[in-house]
């Protein structure tokens, strides 16, 4: 039996029509698609063919659909990190970066998914873990809110101010060399395909995908001479709070724990943590081009 996961995002208006002709797709298709109690339920989805509701995650699935933006993307992407499954994304989202097929697209793009008419590209993540000890590869994040254990990030990660306290202040090193230390709102550790996302707004380099290293940027430093860095895949990245103030971070958008003051936070590059879809043919520089527009007019 083929067997597809379905995750759609927190606007069910915007998806279930869509959904309802993927359902119908997948029949003709011999495929069934599973959906889990949520998405069940958000939907207010009746049993039919080429669906199976209330159906617990598993992976051994052939493929994750996503009706949805980056967010539910990443979501997809974490909940099937170290598994062989690939996320194909719909684009229901403001942009859309990982999405390989856009609304319009839809019938053809999800003939040619059933079909396996597909490219794969795996997708590395930042690791975090507590100082000293090297994450392990693969390892997700458990229970938000516990920054001792390894956490991943297939996008970024954020280290930020909490809401209404004072400026922070980080610094951060290489290989135990200080690089950076400056008073700012906080610091961004971002993968290749997370590079186009909080980075880019920090004013850091666009990474290619396929680009083997990750980038660290400020968050509005109070400096003029705060420069963001790309570091060598192997480097092992240490950030310090000497902030007054514990720090939160945000794994993927998500809460992932916090820093207390005076305390640090490991950071390393993992290989092959996720798999995207792609449609044959698709260029990450196209896809710039057409999701941010033109470098120069």
């Amino acid at each position: 039996m083929r067997e597809f996961t379905v995750l759609t995002h927190g606007r069910p208006v915007d998806t279930t029509e869509a959904l309802q002709l993927l359902a119908k797709q997948a029949a003709d298709a011999g495929v069934t698609l599973r959906l889990d109690a949520e998405e069940t339920r958000k939907h207010r989805l009746r049993s039919g063919p080429g669906l199976e509701l209330d159906a617990p995650l598993k992976d051994d699935v052939e493929l994750c659909l996503v009706l949805g933006g980056d967010g539910t993307i990443l979501r997809a992407l974490q909940l099937y990190a170290g598994t062989d499954v690939p996320v194909f994304a719909i684009n229901f989202g403001a942009i859309g970066f990982l999405a390989t097929v856009e609304p319009g697209e839809m019938a053809e793009g999800m003939r040619r998914a059933m079909e396996g008419d597909f490219e794969l590209l795996r997708l590395p993540a930042i690791v975090l873990a507590p100082p000293g000890e090297r994450p392990p590869a693969g390892a997700l994040g458990e229970a938000p809110g516990r920054a001792s254990a390894a956490q991943a990030a297939v996008n970024d990660i954020a280290i930020h101010r909490k809401v209404g306290e004072r400026v922070a202040e980080l610094a951060y090193e290489i290989e135990g060399e200080v690089v950076g230390s400056v008073r700012c709102d906080g610091l961004v550790v971002a993968t290749p395909a997370g590079s186009t996302g909080y980075n880019l707004a920090n004013g850091g380099p666009v990474m290619a995908w396929g680009v083997e290293g990750f980038v660290v940027s400020f968050i509005a430093p109070h400096s003029l001479t705060a420069r963001a860095l790309v570091v060598a895949p192997g480097d092992r990245l240490t950030v310090h709070n000497r902030s007054l103030q514990a720090l939160d971070i945000a794994v993927d958008g998500r809460p992932g724990g916090e820093i207390a003051a005076g305390g640090t936070i490991d950071a390393q590059f993992v290989n092959d943590i996720g798999t995207i879809a792609q449609l044959p043919g698709s260029s990450f520089y196209r896809r710039l081009r057409d999701k941010f527009g033109r470098l120069a007019s």
